[in-house]
Order: C-alpha cells, then structure tokens, then sequence
C-alpha cells in the first residue's frame, strides 16, 4: 500500500503537508500548484487504489458572463447561478462570484478551479488566457472551447426534435418555430441550436414554418417576434407553434392575443425551460423542463473528480430535457409515448 511518506518524498513536500491535504484538512493554505503536485503524485502511485477517493475541499470561482441587457427579464441564467450557490454551499467547495475576466485572473491565485455561466464577451485570447490560469474549468450553457475546458448543456436541439414530432403524432401538420440569437462564442454569434434544428426539419418537411429567430431573449423582444411571426404566417396559421424559451413565450402570447389568436384553440404551443413563469402565464405553457440542478450537480462531480486526480480528457455532457404538459398543448393519442 502507498504511503503518506512515498508520497511526501516523491513530490518533494513534507508528511505533514500532504497528510493534511490528502484527509481533506479545510485549514491547510496551499498553493494550486501545490495541491496539484501532491495529488498527481499520489495518482501516479496509486494512492487512490485501495482507498476511497476524498471530498475536495477547494476553492472555486464563479465567472458569471451573461449579457443583462440581451437576457432582461429571462430569470433562467439567474436561476442558474443560485443554483450553482446553493450546491456548492452544501459541499466543501467555496465559491465566489466574478463577473469580469479580469478581476477573476487577479485573484486567481486563491482558486483551484473556476466554473462559468455564459461566455459573452470572452474572446478566443481570453480563453486560452483563462487556460494558462487555470487547468480545471467548466463552462455551463455553452462549450466556446471543447478542446480546453469541460462543459454542461441542456440537449435543446432535441427537445425541438421531440416537441416536433410528438406535435406530428398527435395530427399538428404545420408546425413553425420562435427563437432568438445564439450565445456569442469566442467573439461569434453562433446560431442556437434550436434554430439549427429546426431548419433542418423544415428541410424534409414542406408543410414546416415559418422561422421567425432573431434579437434577445427578453420580452419586449419577444412580442415583436409574435407579431412578426403572425404577420409572415398571412391568412395561413401553422397548427403548432415551438417557442425556444418560456420567457419569449410571455411576449409571444401578449402578440398572439392582441390578434385574438387564442392558445390553445387556434394554435397549440410548446415551449422550453419550466421556468416559473410557465405556470402563471395564461394559458399555462407546455414546456420542457431544464434540470438546473443536475447540470449543477455534474458541475460539483467533474470539479471534484478533476481537482482529485488532476487529469483527465475534457468532457463535453448534455442533459436531457423532460415535457411538461400544461394547457397551451395537451396530447390525446400518444398515451404518454415519444417517437423513437
């Protein structure tokens, strides 16, 4: 069995340090570098082998790097970050919240690892900078670079592919969709993924549309997406309508309801995240839940297996989402059943 003493002497630490830091001593002060030395040492020897891995006590930063006037009014990202709060309260990871890069790489010294809401603003020279800071990080919502840093996001180009065809199988023929910009990636607005998909649908299906996916995600946006949606529909309604975020549904039913366009009588809408917002709208909306706390959770796991072993390949996960069904689209002929 590896030893205490093995271990000390290879990395070149005292016993009494690497003692201390190996029983997850929370008043041991030391430096990334050497956290890292000793516990890559003690992987290397297999210290890990026949003990059970520790709870990491580390310190953790929070970058949080969304843009509040695009994201006005959608509580999903702030949501998000308390959600983050509360879980890392509850374990032996401290986090601290930054809301600029630069602030985060002055204190940098005093974290072992970082985690981000959102990338906006962050340029490809940030990243590789945060990246000679630090070598643990997770991005979650978005993945601006896979090949430096872990990430966890929400599979919402599946749930427009489910919400499309659980729409098809219960007879909604013409199905068009309502979206808004992407997340700006390494300096780029990349198109959303639900948009991606969607148009990829359309492709194959003649009777799909119309896309109507532009500005942020706010209301007084999303009410101007209604009524351009409703205006390039002309006499011809879509039976259905797929609506990227709970948050643009609330401006898109205000539009739809000035044209005295009733949900769910003239045109059935699904939509995503289950905010609480979803149960208070009229009508309540069909959505597809975001399991915050999960993303949350797997967050806490990688960080912890990461900063313990100290290596690894990054990982890149998606998270499924779960319907919802309230009133804006009930089903009657699926018996509760996806198409595969």
């Amino acid at each position: 069995m590896v030893t205490i003493k093995e271990i000390a002497h290879r990395s070149g630490f005292s016993q009494a340090t690497v003692s201390r830091l190996l029983n997850n001593d929370s008043t041991l002060s030391v430096t990334t570098q050497t956290r890292n030395t000793i516990l890559a040492v003690a992987t290397d020897l297999g210290y890990w082998k026949d003990r059970p891995h520790p709870r990491v006590t580390a310190n953790i930063a929070l970058l949080y790097q969304v843009n509040p006037t695009e994201h006005l009014d959608d509580v999903y990202f702030t949501s998000l970050r308390d959600e983050l709060e509360q879980q890392f309260s509850a374990s032996d990871m401290k986090l601290k919240v930054f809301t600029n890069l630069s602030d985060l790489l002055d204190h940098s010294s005093s974290f072992q690892a970082f985690v981000s809401v959102g990338s906006e603003g962050l340029s490809e020279d940030d990243l590789y900078k945060l990246h000679s800071y630090f070598e643990h990080g997770i991005f979650l919502e978005v993945n601006p670079a896979p090949h430096l840093f872990d990430s966890i996001q929400p599979n919402l180009a599946l749930a427009v592919d489910d919400a499309y065809h659980f729409l098809k199988m219960n007879g909604q023929e013409r199905i068009g969709f309502i979206g808004g910009w992407g997340e700006s990636v390494a300096g780029h607005t990349v198109t959303d993924p639900r948009e991606v998909i969607f148009h990829h649908l359309m492709n194959n299906d003649p009777l799909a549309g119309p896309i109507i996916a532009s500005g942020p995600f706010n209301i007084p946006n999303s009410y101007q997406l209604g009524k351009k949606f409703l205006a390039s529909c002309q006499s011809s309604l879509p039976d259905a309508v797929i609506v990227a975020s709970d948050t643009l549904s609330v401006g898109v039913l205000q539009a739809f309801n000035e044209a005295n366009i009733l949900v769910p009588r003239d045109i059935k809408l699904i939509s995503i995240n289950d905010s609480a917002v979803a149960r208070y709208v009229s009508p309540p909306l069909t959505t597809y839940r975001i399991d915050q706390a999960e993303m949350c959770h797997l967050a806490l796991t990688i960080l912890q297996d990461s900063l313990t072993r100290n290596q690894h390949v990054p990982l890149h996960i998606a998270v499924n989402t779960q319907l919802v069904v309230r009133k804006s689209f009930v089903p009657k002929n699926s018996g509760g059943k996806r198409p595969l």
